[in-house]
C-alpha cells in the first residue's frame, strides 16, 4: 500500500464524507472550514492529483451545463483502494495514539 502524506489524507477523507458531490470547490470548502483556515486551489488539485495516481480517487465529468457555461464539472470518488488507504491511515494514528498515556501533556 502506498503511504499517505498528510495532505492527501485529509482530501481524501473530504472526498470520501461528500460522496457524491466531491469536486474541487465542495472539497476546498470542506476542508478549509474542518481546517480552521482557507486552502487554496492548488493546494486541493495537487494532492488529488496524487490520489489519482495511487488509484485510491477516480475523476470523472458530468454533462456540461448551462449554469457552469457549458463546461464541465471533474467530480472524485474514493475507489476501493483508497478506503483501503484510509482504514490503514487510521490504524496508524490509533497505534500511535494508544500511547498518548505514556506521554505527559502539561
Amino acid at each position: 500500500m502506498i503511504p499517505l502524506s498528510r495532505s492527501e489524507e485529509i482530501v481524501l477523507l473530504a472526498v470520501w464524507k461528500l460522496q457524491d458531490n466531491a469536486y474541487g470547490v465542495t472539497i476546498r470548502d470542506l476542508v478549509s472550514k474542518e481546517m480552521g483556515h482557507e486552502w487554496s486551489f492548488g493546494a486541493i488539485y495537487k494532492p488529488l492529483k496524487q490520489l489519482k495516481h495511487k488509484h485510491y480517487v477516480e475523476k470523472f465529468g458530468s454533462q456540461p451545463t448551462t449554469s457552469r457555461g457549458g463546461r464541465t464539472k471533474y467530480l472524485y470518488t474514493v475507489t476501493t483502494e483508497g478506503v483501503e488507504a484510509l482504514k490503514n491511515m487510521r490504524k496508524i494514528h490509533d497505534t500511535i495514539w494508544t500511547e498518548e498515556s505514556k506521554l505527559a501533556f502539561k
